[in-house]
């Protein structure tokens, strides 16, 4: 990449981006989550045309009859799509191990704070009900 002297400019050229980073903008631009316009300034791209040029190469928009094509995808297509699909996959579950792990810290900690304050204050703060009062409310929800 060539940088220019004012302002930190870098000229960017199509080799610059990878084949799995057009199909990305493609997508989101092609499911309506982002305008092209929105698209270059999310990601640093310099031209419309740029993403004009990607959307004719690897979009499903026919240009030349005005419709909707079904374009069959190679292989390298499918590939890159799936690894996407699976990074984005694999991010989901780590973030929600991580909520359930915190979840789970937090019950600990809340459990302590009420055993806690309940020998402190020698108060019952937790509901102890009887196996046969529980039994027998659940038996009158049912009559309902």
């Amino acid at each position: 990449m060539k940088t220019s002297e004012n302002a930190g400019y870098v000229k960017r050229t199509q080799k610059d981006y990878s084949i799995s980073f057009k199909l990305q903008v493609v997508q989101e631009i092609e499911l309506g989550q982002l305008g092209r316009t929105e698209a270059c300034h999310k990601y640093g791209i310099q031209a419309k045309s740029t993403v004009r040029e990607w959307l004719r190469k690897y979009g499903t928009f026919d240009w030349e009859n005005q419709s909707q094509k079904v374009v069959a995808k190679t292989p390298e297509q499918k590939i890159l799509e799936l690894e996407a699909k699976i990074r984005l996959l694999e991010k989901q579950k780590n973030r929600a191990e991580h909520l359930a792990e915190r979840a789970d810290k937090k019950a600990i900690i809340f459990d302590m704070l009420v055993d806690l304050a309940e020998k402190e204050y020698q108060i019952d703060i937790r509901k102890n009900y009887t196996p046969d009062l529980s039994i027998s409310s659940k038996k009158s929800t049912k009559k309902h």
